[in-house]
């Protein structure tokens, strides 16, 4: 087929779909290609997409090129392209790179979830030995120990709001 025949044969709401996405009344979808979209952003037309929000947007072919990250060779050969024979992409292929962008989704939201956690338990525990701090005479042994805990809580903090994914990953590691 021919990219013409290609674009007559599927809509753009097709594709969405192949990738699990139900549009809403109005033809919305949650954007997958930018975090945090709790309302669908992304408008599907017949013919192409636009994110109201990332400003995203194109036909059938670039929607598989960014699902998939592959160019437009492989989109054109996944809906049936004729570049040639026996480089058609089949339906196993399709699914399992959705099962893998969603184990990748589900992790990320693992990730998030234990990161949010570790931060608000890090930020009562430095309110704790704020008073404690307080309590003790400076210089003495249990001060020295609050205040040791309080520089270890400190880094931890660090890390979690503005360290790099690894050192986040390393202390998530370590924590289990």
């Amino acid at each position: 087929m021919t990219v013409e025949e290609i674009k007559d044969t599927y809509s753009m709401r097709d594709i969405v779909e192949r990738y699990g996405f139900q549009t809403n009344r109005k033809g919305f979808i949650p954007c997958p290609f930018h975090n945090g979209d709790r309302h669908a952003s992304l408008k599907v037309y017949d013919k192409d997409f636009h994110c109201h929000a990332c400003g995203a947007n194109g036909d059938i072919f670039s929607f598989i090129q960014m699902m998939d990250d592959v160019g437009f060779k492989e989109a054109f050969i996944e809906l049936g392209g004729d570049y040639r024979s026996g480089d058609k992409v089949n339906l196993s292929q399709i699914l399992m790179r959705k099962r893998e962008r969603e184990a990748t989704r589900i992790q990320e939201a693992e990730f998030k979830a234990w990161k949010i956690q570790k931060l608000i338990e890090v930020c009562r525990l430095l309110r704790m030995y704020d008073k404690l701090e307080s309590v003790y005479e400076p210089l003495s042994d249990e001060w020295a120990v609050v205040i040791n805990k309080k520089q270890i809580l400190e880094e931890d903090y660090r890390i979690l709001v503005s360290g790099i994914r690894e050192e986040q990953e390393e202390m998530r590691s370590l924590n289990e």
